[in-house]
């Protein structure tokens, strides 16, 4: 498991101009309180569903494009005039500009609470501070 199993979403911020999200949590475990950020860089799009207070991470997947395509190709369709998530005429032609431009796709599964997918260049896991009560 990686280093955010079992951590409680705090809270999360989208900055649209920096193209970065970064998820605030905390791991408590018997008298250890770990905070830890989780940052995705040059984000092109997301997706958070089930946002609830108290949402716990179980793990953060990392899938080729053609997974994207393939589990988002009807909101691709319905947002493609809008030209979300870029500029594009059919579904082929995004999933090769996403793989030319390097784009991953993070699934964030839950235990609990918030759920939801980030097509991002990369991400880091950032342990912010431990404490010992």
């Amino acid at each position: 498991m990686s280093m955010v199993h079992d951590n409680e979403i705090l809270s999360y911020e989208i900055n649209l101009k920096q193209n970065k999200i970064v998820i605030h949590t905390e791991y408590q475990n018997f008298n250890k309180i770990e905070n830890t950020s989780i940052i995705f860089y040059d984000v092109l799009a997301h997706l958070f569903e089930t946002q609830l207070s108290g949402s716990i991470i179980f793990e953060i997947y990392n899938y080729e494009i053609h997974h994207f395509i393939e589990e988002n190709k009807e909101i691709l369709e319905k947002q493609k005039n809008y030209c979300w998530p870029m500029y594009y005429k059919t579904i082929n032609e995004l999933e090769e500009k996403l793989m030319i431009e390097q784009y991953k796709y993070f699934v964030i599964s839950s235990s609990y609470g918030l759920s939801g997918w980030v097509l991002a260049k990369k991400y880091e896991i950032n342990l912010i501070e431990t404490l010992n009560e």
